[in-house]
């Protein structure tokens, strides 16, 4: 079956994020930014918001937990531009290349409602997408397979007609496993090759 749209991820495929690039400039040492981000905001910690907690509830009871680092807990939300280095080199260029196409864009994104309106200002090319699919407004994170039922609900294409991009290998199989076409993002070199092998660029 011909491929027809694109569905992007977000995160280290179009906005190149690292929680450590704030926590370099709160904390003194490396060893102390690895630290706090092991130990006190963590990937565990962070996947609540994607799923829909408020970031203020959940900052609120990890300060609780951990006081004497409130001010560093609490810049993970209100600093979060801070953890960008702008665009993944060559990932916005495709996105223009397939608007101008006329290919179908989409967005699936394990993302905090609180970061929407921040992200779509870092990325003026949210605007380009048909649909943005954000997981903590549907409370459920990938790679569970009901982000990508309700993915493929509202997208009107067959999932198999539809290429998506994750830099993530979990949830790029269970994508797979749903029955979309899916890679594992890499760079440039590899998203280019993917998309002229599907004919969505020249």
């Amino acid at each position: 079956m011909a491929t027809k749209a694109v569905l992007w991820d977000l995160g280290n495929v179009l906005l190149d994020w690292q929680p450590a690039r704030l926590y370099r400039k709160i904390f003194k040492t490396e060893d102390a930014v690895q630290d706090f981000l092991d130990r006190i905001c963590t990937m565990q910690w962070h996947a609540d918001h994607d799923r829909g907690l408020s970031m203020e509830e959940n900052a609120r009871n990890l300060i609780a937990k951990h006081p004497e680092h409130e001010e560093a807990i609490l810049a993970w939300q209100s600093r979060f531009p801070e953890m960008i280095n702008g665009n993944v080199p060559g990932s916005v260029e495709a996105v223009r290349a397939l608007d101008q196409n006329n290919v179908p864009q989409y967005m699936l994104t394990n993302l905090p409602a609180e970061w929407v309106k921040p992200a779509q200002g870092l990325l003026p090319e949210m605007a380009l997408m048909r649909d943005v699919i954000v997981s903590a407004h549907e409370g459920v994170i990938k790679p569970d397979p009901r982000i990508y039922e309700i993915t493929a609900e509202r997208l009107p294409h067959h999932p198999s007609e539809v290429v998506f991009f994750d830099d993530r290998e979990d949830n790029v199989q269970a994508a797979r496993d749903f029955g979309f076409d899916a890679e594992a993002f890499t760079g440039q070199a590899q998203l280019v090759a993917a998309l002229k092998d599907r004919k969505l660029l020249s």
